[in-house]
């Protein structure tokens, strides 16, 4: 869904796999790919979820700022694919100016009423879980599927 997630955690896998040991590269790349990319994707759906729900004490930003920015998202777009009328008028307010704390909650409470947030959170889950199979199958040591599993709940299931 976007490209920046991807090589954000692809690119360093490659780099370290090919550094630690260049002739094993090529029968590393594949699995750290398999690996990397969905967990890209998941990290910038979680960034996407936190940036319509996330808490500003957590997250630094204020509550709702991907709303406010009027930035478009997985999740806003699973939002407007799923609504009725009355859903896509409160979701035409994404993006307002002056758009205030009521207007972001009512823009939360239809993400959340069309299925759109668990259906995205849905999607987190299988782009981590075949993350996960994939590091399980790859050729590395033990304890670096155990710290790269680690960092995929991390990345997943952030809170900021």
């Amino acid at each position: 869904e976007t490209e920046s997630g991807k090589y954000t955690i692809v690119r360093p896998l490659h780099l370290g796999a090919a550094r630690a040991d260049p002739e094993r590269f090529e029968s590393l790349a594949s699995g750290l790919s398999e690996y990397g990319l969905p967990l890209g994707d998941a990290f910038q759906m979680r960034d996407d979820v936190m940036g319509a729900f996330g808490e500003e004490q957590l997250t630094g930003k204020p509550v709702g700022g991907d709303l406010r920015e009027g930035k478009p998202t997985p999740l806003l777009a699973r939002a407007v694919r799923r609504a009725d009328a009355e859903q896509l008028a409160v979701l035409a307010e994404v993006g307002a100016h002056g758009l205030d704390g009521d207007g972001v909650a009512r823009i939360q409470q239809v993400i959340v009423d069309t299925g759109a947030l668990a259906e995205l959170e849905d999607h987190i889950t299988a782009l981590t879980n075949a993350a996960v199979s994939a590091i399980e199958e790859a050729p590395i040591v033990e304890t670096a599927k155990t710290e790269l599993i680690a960092l995929a709940e991390y990345v997943s299931w952030r809170s900021v």
